[in-house]
Formats: structure tokens, C-alpha cells, sequence
């Protein structure tokens, strides 16, 4: 998780200084900030809190752009399921992007020795959840002296993608990333952020056509 931690640390330090820019203080960003613990959504919501939106609207926004979680936990749902319920819904709150990318793929190796998955679980998303935390914080109290020349936005790219290529292993997986990548691209003027589950869908329905035409085959 370490070169992961590493690629989100600019990003939280961004969501901090937006935090600051939206107008809210070192408690209410980082009790924001533990309570939503979703970048993406995080940002879009103090965009429309610093412009003043109506709460309706700052919820609805962040629960669209985060639409996602829902897939990510019902494809981690069945790999987890022997789990108490206090432990499933303590891995609902941590579930991120990243989380979701190492631990799918371990559970789904075949060729790796069978792993305590709760434990492998919570030891990706633990150094997340801690390192979010405290670059937020520093991003609040340091945010102004980063030079604008520092392209900390340009971290937030790469750290998805490098979560991506690993898992793009077959057509089917190939088609959905470049059909989902593509919707992505052209509904991105779409407001709310609507394009993003939009692109998701896209993504899902292109891929499990191409893994039906090749059961076929």
C-alpha cells in the first residue's frame, strides 16, 4: 500500500485546502472529511458548499459520484460475506477506489496462497484512511504556502490509473475500460457529475455483452 498511500497524499492535501476554501475550519474539514471519506465526492460537495448550494443539492451530488461504492461492494460482497456483520459494515465505511483495486484481485488469485481476507481487507484500507486523514489536516493548515507551480491535481490521475492497468486482463475488461473511458470523456459536461455513473454503467453493460459473445463463441 505504500506507493499507494504515496499517490493519494497530494489529493488529500487538496481536498484540505478546498475545505479552507469553502470556507470551513480545521474541525468542520476534518469531521467532514472522516464522515464522507470519498475524494471525488468531497470536492465536488465543498465546490457547491462554497458556493453556497443547497444542502439537497451538495447531498445529491456527492451520493451520484459515489454510486460506484454500491458496485464496488456487491462485486466484494460474496468474497466477504462470511464475515459478522460488525465487520462488514466497518468495511463499508473504509471501502475507497484503492481498497477495492488490491484486495479484488488478491481474493480472485488463484495462484496466491488463501489469505485471512478481513485482515488483508483492513490492512489496505487502514493506511488510507490514516494517511487521507492527516494530509486533509495538513492541507488545511498549509494549504496557502504550496506553490500554485506544484501540480498536485496530477497525482489524482495517476493513481487511478496505475489501480486500473493491473486489473484490465481480458477483452471483456478491455472493452468496458475503454467504453466506460470514453462515455466518461463526452458526458463530463453533464451536471452533477451525473456523467461518471453514467460511464460506469456504460462500462458494466459493454463489458458483460463481450463476455457473453465470447461464451458463445
Amino acid at each position: 500500500m505504500l506507493p499507494i498511500t504515496v499517490g493519494i497524499a497530494p489529493f488529500g492535501i487538496i481536498a484540505g485546502i478546498a475545505a479552507t476554501d469553502a470556507g470551513l475550519g480545521l474541525p468542520e474539514a476534518v469531521g467532514f472529511s472522516v464522515l464522507v471519506l470519498a475524494g471525488a465526492a468531497q470536492l465536488a460537495a465543498l465546490d457547491l458548499i462554497g458556493r453556497d448550494a443547497p444542502l439537497l443539492v451538495v447531498i445529491m451530488t456527492a451520493l451520484i459520484i459515489n454510486l460506484r461504492m454500491l458496485m464496488y461492494s456487491a462485486s466484494l460482497a460474496p468474497e466477504l460475506a462470511h464475515l459478522p456483520r460488525g465487520r462488514r459494515l466497518l468495511g463499508s465505511y473504509w471501502l475507497t477506489d484503492q481498497t477495492y483495486a488490491v484486495s479484488i484481485v488478491r481474493f480472485r488469485d488463484t495462484e496466491v496462497a488463501t489469505v485471512d481476507r478481513w485482515w488483508f481487507y483492513a490492512g489496505s484500507a487502514l493506511p488510507l484512511w490514516v494517511v487521507w486523514q492527516l494530509t486533509t489536516v495538513v492541507g488545511v493548515l498549509v494549504g496557502d504556502a504550496v506553490p500554485a507551480a506544484i501540480p498536485l491535481g496530477f497525482a489524482l490521475p495517476l493513481a487511478f490509473i496505475s489501480l486500473l492497468v493491473p486489473t484490465v486482463t481480458d477483452r471483456p475488461a478491455v472493452v468496458a475500460a475503454v467504453v466506460a473511458g470514453t462515455v466518461a470523456v463526452v458526458a463530463a459536461p453533464l451536471p452533477a457529475n451525473a456523467g461518471m455513473p453514467l460511464a460506469a454503467l456504460a462500462g458494466i453493460l459493454a463489458g458483460w455483452v463481450t463476455a457473453r459473445r465470447g461464451d458463445r463463441a
